[in-house]
């Protein structure tokens, strides 16, 4: 009688975290943010540039498809309005992130346009530049597919190949990704009596004093809530950074980069820096002497429960520190 195989197949949660990061980059320089981009600004100026920088044997080949142009050929003022769409023409062209930023291409100067959204005055000076050498190698791409395979899903899917070992190859990033939003979400929770306006990466709300406060991702720290003064001045009120990493092993060099990004939130005038970390057996009196520059310490499970002391901690700081009246009150 046959020995029966013993089988195990781990929890998929690098896929889960994938699939957070894949909402917020669609969202963000996918079709979604390119569609979203376009409904900004006037058809007349896209098609314009379009006209004046794309070969019209290609502009036709898309139209016979019904395809609009800039799903594959980037323009000056789709780039002016986000920056960050420059992410979905490198990705639909197959080039990963470290070779398409690489010095030999001279493209190194454009990556904060995908990473931060930001264009410096330099930058923009050279659009057409760039545009011009993306759409060169856009219609390389256009004749090898072929005119009959040429679809919007086609076009889809070829971002998502490119962007499939990106995801897997920046893990840590992506999952960070994840538990950002998994933090973002517990304070929308939290502050939701009192929201104006609310997308997937900034929350605006209003306080008891009447001002507008904003809660919105940042690159570093991760999630930022200012006061708004005026309409040009903030007080900076908290400083989150989240290490949402499950290997209790690499804990102490995340704890370490948490505290380099909250002494530049120190110097950049917050009142409050808090790490959030995602490993349940961490000693917070072993991470204070690692980050000293942190106020408090959360763990995502514990916020993520709506319940219990470090959830009620974390709430009610939030509530104070903002300023938000509570019910009833």
């Amino acid at each position: 009688m046959s020995k029966t195989t013993s089988i195990t197949i781990p929890s998929p949660d690098l896929q889960i975290d994938f699939s957070f990061a894949l909402e917020q980059l669609r969202k963000s320089f996918l079709q979604e943010g390119l569609k979203e981009t376009v409904a900004n600004l006037q058809i007349a100026l896209i098609d314009q540039e379009l006209s004046a920088l794309v070969p019209s044997k290609f502009l036709s080949i898309l139209a016979c498809r019904g395809l609009r142009g800039e799903l594959v050929f980037p323009v000056p003022c789709l780039l002016l309005k986000n920056p960050r769409l420059l992410g979905y023409y490198r990705l639909l062209l197959g080039f990963s992130q470290k070779a398409f930023f690489s010095g030999e291409l001279g493209l190194s100067s454009f990556k904060p346009m995908e990473e931060k959204g930001s264009l410096s005055a330099t930058n923009e000076e050279n659009l057409n530049a760039l545009c011009g050498a993306l759409i060169g190698c856009a219609c390389k791409l256009i004749s090898g597919l072929g005119t009959e395979r040429l679809t919007q899903a086609l076009l889809d899917d070829l971002t998502l190949l490119t962007l499939g070992p990106q995801l897997r190859g920046g893990r840590n990033v992506k999952v960070g990704t994840a538990g950002i939003v998994r933090v973002f979400e517990v304070i929308h929770k939290i502050v939701k009596s009192r929201v104006l306006t609310t997308t997937t990466s900034k929350i605006e709300i209003k306080n008891a004093a009447g001002r507008i406060v904003k809660i919105e991702f940042s690159s570093d720290p991760d999630i930022i809530i200012r006061e708004a003064m005026t309409k040009k001045e903030y007080r900076n009120i908290i400083a989150i950074e989240i290490k949402a990493g499950t290997d209790f092993s690499n804990i102490h060099n995340r704890i370490g980069e948490a505290e380099k990004s909250h002494q530049k939130a120190r110097q950049a005038g917050f009142v409050e820096c808090w790490t959030v970390v995602n490993v349940d057996r961490v000693d917070i009196a072993m991470a204070k002497k690692e980050s000293p520059s942190t106020n408090r310490f959360y763990r995502i499970s514990e916020l993520e429960k709506a319940s219990g002391d470090e959830f009620q901690d974390f709430k009610n700081r939030v509530i104070g520190l903002t300023g938000i009246p509570q019910r009833g009150k």
